[in-house]
């Protein structure tokens, strides 16, 4: 299950009722340890030297019970509690090029400015450029506002303990906790909270998509029709295709212009490559619709905005809306009961809101409930780092998975093909929301795949590899 993300106080709250149920601060200290070990060591290579900073709090415990636990790795202890005179031993040993740093200075719980002392000691940690694994938040880091008291640990990975905290959702905080994951069992009792943002996890789709009936046929799994490219932008329709493909909708139809139909039906075999004529009706079995990537030419027919208008309002089956065709859509509803669904990045968003990029960013959550609320209550993947999928109201959730290496032109492409090849599916539209949120981490997790096998890839390689992870 999803679990919420946290302010500080629902944090301790959460804390206060595991301890009146008689459990105890050392046993969830011991499985935080053992937590934390495990991610450190498929960090590093059997041999490898860990270097734990031990401060005085809790974190400093949970990296102490962890330096127990490194089969195969060398753990190196060094307590930092007088930054003034602490500050040579630790400059002695970054010079030792440990392969990793557990940061257990600080908690959730710093609530003052950092001296200068113990900013050099931050500063030289970050300086040392050696991959630092953060317990539950950054050194330093504010967990509700994302802000830092004067200097922050920058993390490679923060592993946060039970639910992510608040703060390190806001931009501010990226720059600190670099990748986020969420250490759950860890003996804490279920979060007694329900919040408007929640954490995306694995588990969410261990049972999704259902199995496929064994009677099921083409026609079971759905149409997906995808009206992309132009001229010089032949590409994004074939990825779109791709993308459509590994989702394995029954059948897939991509119509294109008539400039570009040679190279992209060249690239397809599998997938049906049609010339759009204007006027011309969609196919009558299409279950989920596709517009946007590649309509970038300048020459394209001036009916395909007001066709696009018109499927918007009024189309039965799934319309989803990416790149170009965004910016053909009225704002106001449409009929209900329909699943429209758009794929803004934070530049796109903007200029559907007319704003500038940074209010997007400041507050991703309020950007997707106002980009549905002018879209008559669609679905909003608001694209970028911790995609946010949700609507004018209720839940939001935070995507877990993927890298900075999916910023590769294409790869918006690929996963709003991967989409409509989903939702094309009459049983996973069914429960649009979880099919979006699966669409997403699957992205993401191929992302991930694909990172931890070489650093070079390609988003075609993306393509071969998008919806495997398990």
């Amino acid at each position: 299950m999803s679990v919420p993300v946290i302010t500080l106080a629902q944090s301790r709250a959460w804390e206060a009722a595991t301890w009146a149920t008689g459990q105890t601060e050392a046993e969830v200290i011991r499985r935080v340890g053992k937590r934390i070990a495990r991610r450190a060591r498929k960090l590093t290579r059997a041999g490898d030297t860990i270097l734990f900073l031990i401060g005085k709090g809790h974190n400093g415990d949970d990296a102490r019970a962890a330096a127990k636990s490194l089969d195969g790795r060398e753990a190196k202890i060094l307590e930092v509690f007088l930054p003034e005179s602490d500050l040579l031993q630790l400059e002695m040993a970054l010079a030792e090029k440990p392969a990793l740093i557990v940061d257990g200075l600080f908690g959730v719980g710093l609530n003052r400015q950092l001296n200068d002392a113990w900013q050099k000691i931050i500063a030289t940690v970050n300086a040392a450029k050696i991959p630092v694994l953060a317990v539950d938040v950054p050194s330093g880091l504010n967990a509700d506002s994302g802000g830092n008291f004067g200097a922050a640990i920058e993390a490679t990975l923060t592993l946060t303990v039970g639910a992510p905290k608040i703060g390190l959702l806001a931009q501010p905080a990226w720059p600190f906790t670099g990748r986020i994951e969420v250490a759950t069992d860890v003996g804490l009792i279920d979060c007694p909270h329900q919040t408007e943002l929640n954490w995306t996890l694995p588990e969410d789709f261990a049972q999704f998509p259902p199995a496929r009936p064994m009677a099921g046929h083409k026609g079971t799994f759905g149409h997906a029709v995808l009206v992309v490219g132009s001229m010089g932008f032949h590409g994004a329709a074939v990825l779109t295709a791709r993308g459509a493909q590994r989702a394995q909708a029954g059948l897939i139809t991509v119509l294109t212009q008539p400039e570009i139909f040679s190279p992209v039906a060249a690239q397809l075999a599998s997938v049906m490559v049609n010339i759009r004529s204007p006027g011309e009706k969609l196919p009558v079995a299409a279950t989920a619709l596709l517009v946007g990537p590649g309509l970038a030419a300048p020459d394209l027919p001036e009916e395909l905005c007001t066709t696009v208008r018109h499927w918007w309002r009024s189309l039965e089956c799934p319309l989803v809306a990416d790149a170009s065709a965004l910016g053909y859509l009225e704002a106001g509803s449409f009929s209900k009961n329909l699943v429209r669904v758009i794929t803004p990045h934070p530049g796109e968003a903007a200029r559907l809101l007319d704003c500038k990029p940074t209010k997007i960013q400041a507050d991703r959550a309020q950007a997707v409930r106002d980009l549905s609320k002018k879209f008559g209550d669609c679905w909003v993947v608001l694209k970028g780092n911790q995609t946010l999928i949700g609507r004018s109201a209720g839940e939001i959730f935070v995507n877990s998975s993927g890298n900075p290496h999916l910023a590769q032109g294409g790869s918006g492409d690929l996963l709003a093909g991967f989409i409509t090849g989903l939702l094309a599916q009459p049983a996973l539209a069914a429960d649009t929301g979880k099919t979006l949120r699966y669409a997403v981490w699957q992205h993401g997790a191929a992302a991930d795949n694909m990172q931890a096998k070489h650093a070079n890839w390609t988003v075609e390689d993306l393509a071969v590899e998008i919806g495997a992870a398990r």
